[in-house]
């Protein structure tokens, strides 16, 4: 039985890792979530992105990631793909934040 998980990206300590990141330092990495985009749109166009992003933000937008479309997106794309691929951008993500300097000490996730 596989234990249940009370937000999609507990599953993987990597994954949890950069969604506290994206939380904590959404101003300083802004300009990370937007290179992903871009190279997710490299892979499925900007109108799929869009498109998609449409259809699944929400109309009150109270989550913490909703108030800027940039790290909404972004979350919400790493919320839909396969697991084996968030798992490879989250490590992509955050071997790209150490290789600028940015390795903050975050107390909720485990290493």
């Amino acid at each position: 039985m596989k234990p249940q998980y009370k937000r999609w990206y507990d599953h993987d300590p990597v994954l949890l890792e950069v969604i506290e990141l994206l939380r904590n330092y959404q101003e300083e990495l802004k300009a990370q979530a937007e290179i992903f985009l871009a190279k997710i749109e490299e892979k499925v166009s900007k109108e799929t992105i869009d498109k998609f992003y449409s259809m699944v933000k929400p109309i009150k937008g109270n989550r913490w990631y909703d108030k800027d479309p940039v790290i909404s997106k972004t979350v919400e794309l790493l919320r839909v793909v396969p697991p084996e691929t968030q798992k490879a951008a989250a490590e992509n993500f955050i071997k790209t934040l150490e290789a600028i300097g940015i390795t903050p000490e975050l107390p909720n996730v485990k290493k």
